[in-house]
């Protein structure tokens, strides 16, 4: 089994958060499928399918169909179910601090072989957990919160752009900024070091998503 990622940089990542969208639970989730769609089509490389309240049944359903939808199974994460991930056949899984360990995930995909590339990536906030990911076997880590942002308030002060350098300094796997970034600040991550960024808001309040992403790959 190997654990690749795609070469172009930057790498551009749409993490979902249906609670951003009005209306009862249904709508959301529809809402949701047409913007993964949108970024799917706009050429994202990954999204990470974030939506930790809903049961493995229904986000088994939601990734299975987002991938019908889109024929882009190797662009779909699934967030901290790894079950789910090998379910649908997703491209990877993406564990947070409080999740189950990188190395665990590794040696569960290992022991099982899943026959194709498989992406494991791990929510960072600091030096040291970016290295433990690392070591653990993950392909890649999203570091943050880089910026000031309401999704990560509760992972306290803004790491900045700074932190953001050595981390990608000292680590020798793709690190993607996350928290806070806009198309005005996402250029300072990427002379930071970073091979790309991941974003919630930027991504999923754009009213077009094929501009947002090509001033992102053409570098703003």
């Amino acid at each position: 089994m190997s654990f690749l990622l795609p070469i172009r940089k930057p790498l551009l990542c749409y993490v979902t958060d249906r609670s951003g969208f009005a209306g009862p639970a249904e709508e959301q989730e529809q809402l949701l499928l047409a913007k993964m769609e949108q970024a799917a089509k706009a050429g994202v490389d990954w999204i990470q399918i974030r939506e930790k309240d809903l049961s493995a049944k229904r986000l088994s359903e939601l990734a299975s169909e987002v991938i019908r939808r889109t024929s882009r199974a190797r662009a779909i994460l699934i967030n901290d179910r790894l079950d789910v991930a090998c379910a649908v056949r997703a491209a990877g899984v993406h564990l947070s601090e409080h999740s189950l360990p990188v190395s665990e995930a590794k040696r569960f995909l290992v022991e099982r072989f899943t026959p194709h590339s498989y992406l494991l990536g791990a929510s960072v906030h600091s030096l040291e957990t970016a290295l433990e990911a690392e070591q653990g076997g993950a392909s890649y880590v999203m570091f943050g919160p880089v910026f000031a942002t309401p999704s990560k308030a509760a992972f306290g002060t803004p790491q900045g752009l700074q932190n953001l350098r050595r981390v990608c300094a000292e680590t020798k796997i793709a690190v993607l900024a996350i928290g806070g970034i806009t198309l005005e600040n996402a250029q300072a991550c990427l002379e930071a070091g970073a091979s790309g960024i991941a974003a919630i808001r930027l991504f999923q309040n754009a009213s077009d998503f094929d501009e947002v992403v090509k001033r992102l790959h053409s570098g703003l």
